[in-house]
Formats: C-alpha cells, sequence, structure tokens
C-alpha cells in the first residue's frame, strides 16, 4: 500500500499557478537557430534599445564597489534623491528589485488566503501570479475594448476586494487611461481598499495623458503608484524600481521587503540615470520615430494592432506562436501573448529603426495564417 506521506501535496492556490514566462533570450535563439548574436533583435521584453544610460555607466565605473559587502539595505542616497526629484518625503519611497517586486511586496502586504482583488482582463501577468502565491480571491473585469473599464472596475467595489490592480499605461496592451477619469475613480473608492496604480510605462505618456499621480498620492492614503528604471533609463539588467505611498502604508511595504534585494550597483546606477535627461529625451525620440515607422508598416501591411503610449505594440497576427517561430528564423525575437488569452496577438517592442525594418523584410517572406481579428 502506498504511504500517504511518500507525495509531496502543495496548497490548493500553489498548484494552478502557471510560471511567468519572460521573452526568449537572445542565446537561447542563438543556440538553436545557429545565429550570430549580434544579428539577434530582440522585440520581446520592452527593453531600452539604446542601452543604459551612459550616465549610469559613467557612475558605475567611477565607483569602487566592493562586492563582499552587503549593499546599503535602506538604499539612503537613492531615497534621497527620488524624494528630491518628486518633491515628496523620504518616508514615502519603497525601493526594489524592478517595480515588480514592489508589487509583489503590495501583494504580500494588503492580500492574504480569502482576501479579494480586483484588477482588469488582459492585467500583467506578474500582477496575477503574486496575487495567486498568497491565495486571494480574484475579480476578473472584462476588457472588451482592451482598455481598463474604471466604471466596471468600480462596479465590483461591492464585493470588498481589499486591493484594486491598475497599469496605466497596460501592459501587454499598450492602452492608457484619461487622467480625469482615473482621478474620478480614485476619489469615489472607499479609504479601506489599496489602489495600486502601475506606472512602469509613465515615461512614455504625452502630456496630455500623463496624471499627477504623485499629487494624488498625497491626496489618497489607500494609493500606491510603482515605477521602474528598467524601461525608459535602460537598466532592467540591474532590476532597480520604488515605489510611492504616503508613511502608513509604506511603513507597512518595507515590513515585508526581503532584505539587500537591491544591489548597490543597481543603486548607483539608479541616481545617476535619475539626472540623464539627455538620455531620457533620446529614448523618447527614437520610441517614436520607432513607433511611426512599426505602425505605418503595420497598416500597409493590412495587420490590426492597439494605440500605444508605450515603448511596444500588441499587434494581431492571426496566430501568435507560430508567427513568433516564422520570425525566429530571421533572427527576430517577439513576444506571443496566448498566456494572457491572447493566441492570436504578440507584442512587438519598439527598437531602434533599422530593426522595425528588418522586422517588415522578414514579414514580407512569409503569408501569415490570417491578419484578421479574431473572437476573444
Amino acid at each position: 500500500m502506498k504511504n500517504p506521506t511518500d507525495t509531496i501535496t502543495y496548497p490548493a492556490h500553489i498548484a494552478p499557478l502557471n510560471p511567468y514566462i519572460p521573452g526568449v533570450p537572445i542565446a537561447d535563439l542563438a543556440r538553436r537557430k545557429k545565429i550570430d548574436p549580434g544579428k539577434i533583435a530582440k522585440l520581446a521584453s520592452n527593453e531600452n534599445p539604446l542601452g543604459p544610460s551612459p550616465a549610469a555607466l559613467q557612475a558605475l565605473a567611477a565607483k569602487n564597489i566592493d562586492f563582499s559587502r552587503y549593499p546599503d539595505n535602506n538604499c539612503t542616497e537613492l531615497v534621497s534623491a527620488l524624494a528630491l526629484f518628486h518633491d515628496v518625503p523620504e518616508e514615502w519611497i519603497v525601493i526594489g528589485a524592478g517595480s515588480e517586486s514592489v508589487i509583489a511586496n503590495t501583494v504580500a502586504t494588503v492580500l492574504a488566503e480569502g482576501r479579494k482583488t480586483a484588477y482588469s482582463q488582459f492585467s500583467f501577468q506578474a500582477y496575477i501570479n503574486a496575487a495567486q502565491k498568497v491565495g486571494a480571491q480574484h475579480i476578473v473585469v472584462p476588457s472588451p475594448e482592451f482598455v481598463v473599464d474604471l466604471d466596471a472596475l468600480y462596479s465590483v467595489v461591492d464585493q470588498d476586494p481589499s486591493l484594486i490592480y491598475i497599469a496605466n499605461p497596460g501592459n501587454p496592451t499598450g492602452t492608457c487611461l484619461n487622467p480625469g477619469d482615473l482621478m474620478d475613480f480614485m476619489s469615489k473608492i472607499p479609504k479601506h481598499i489599496v489602489v495600486l496604480l502601475d506606472e512602469a510605462y509613465f515615461e512614455f505618456l504625452p502630456d496630455s495623458f500623463r496624471p499627477d499621480s504623485i499629487v494624488w498620492v498625497r491626496l489618497f492614503p489607500n494609493l500606491i503608484i510603482t515605477r521602474t528604471f528598467s524601461k525608459a533609463y535602460g537598466l532592467a539588467g540591474l532590476r532597480i524600481g520604488y515605489g510611492i505611498a504616503q508613511q502608513g502604508l509604506a511603513d507597512m511595504l518595507r515590513r515585508v521587503r526581503p532584505p539587500f534585494t537591491v544591489s548597490e550597483s543597481a543603486q548607483i546606477a539608479a541616481i545617476a540615470a535619475l539626472q540623464d535627461t539627455t538620455f531620457l529625451e533620446n529614448t523618447l525620440r527614437i520610441n517614436q520615430e520607432s513607433k511611426s515607422l512599426l505602425t505605418d508598416g503595420l497598416r500597409a501591411r493590412g495587420y490590426r494592432y492597439l494605440e500605444s503610449e508605450t515603448n511596444f505594440l500588441l499587434v494581431n497576427v492571426g496566430d501568435g506562436v507560430a508567427w513568433t517561430r516564422a520570425m525566429e528564423k530571421h533572427g527576430l525575437i517577439v513576444r506571443p501573448v496566448n498566456s494572457y488569452g491572447l493566441p492570436a496577438w504578440v507584442r512587438i517592442s519598439l527598437g531602434m529603426p533599422d530593426e522595425m525594418r528588418r522586422l517588415f523584410d522578414a514579414m514580407d517572406t512569409f503569408t501569415p495564417n490570417s491578419v484578421e481579428d479574431v473572437s476573444l
């Protein structure tokens, strides 16, 4: 007879968890397809095609880092720099290994088994996974137009969610919300419900869609916003992000934050990158140029895509996985999003203009299964 102790049992909320699927690494594609890594364009992970901020590289080169020592757990200098940059108290800043870790810490702070979280369909998978890991109950609001439906999200408040998640702009959709609508939404939310506003792509928003979210944090003690140095600042490999919330909420997040998760290298680079306005301007300029190229090329070839205020586009290609594999043969890595329930779509990061032209050349060598929209 089989001994029941021979079988490992797992919590019911862990067993069905799907691991986060990142973009294919360049080295992996180079090995599988026998392609020179230098000839591969990675357009899957929304990284900065210009690389890291030159100011960040200079700061790292000038600093003699002792890797045998633990980093400053409080990230003192970075917290001071961010507080000055945003004109908020230092006590309101929470640092993490990428904004994703701040999101995960918020989840660990606010949610637990039996508690509820509400979010829009097609929300960032890392957030959904974080909520699942703690056994929270999910309230998913439909997003038929790929934009967060704030009215529908507010309508579930009577179901008593402890945490509401909104990404603005969204990932993988790239769509954004009207700042006035967001402000109205926040003003209606009961103060015992925490709202997490994920602004990983904030720097890419045009002025007309850029919310005064720092002002909102001053108004709403139940709001936390998260931002990152991974995208516009080009520091994805160093894993550095932060959250801003009033002291009561920020203090609770610091209680659950794992120690020493942010390296000294990341802290030094982030401080320098924050002041590198020239690099940020160049990033936004190249991003806009590549976006114009990609949208023009997609329209000319009959593809449907979503209007995006980020550094990527969500594109309907008929069969996302097949289309991705076809691109890989040409040394181009894009991201299928079937894990989001969008099997017909791919997410394409905005690389350099020449990489967009390479993408068009590859697209013109084959006929996709379909470029028509499919039912969700």
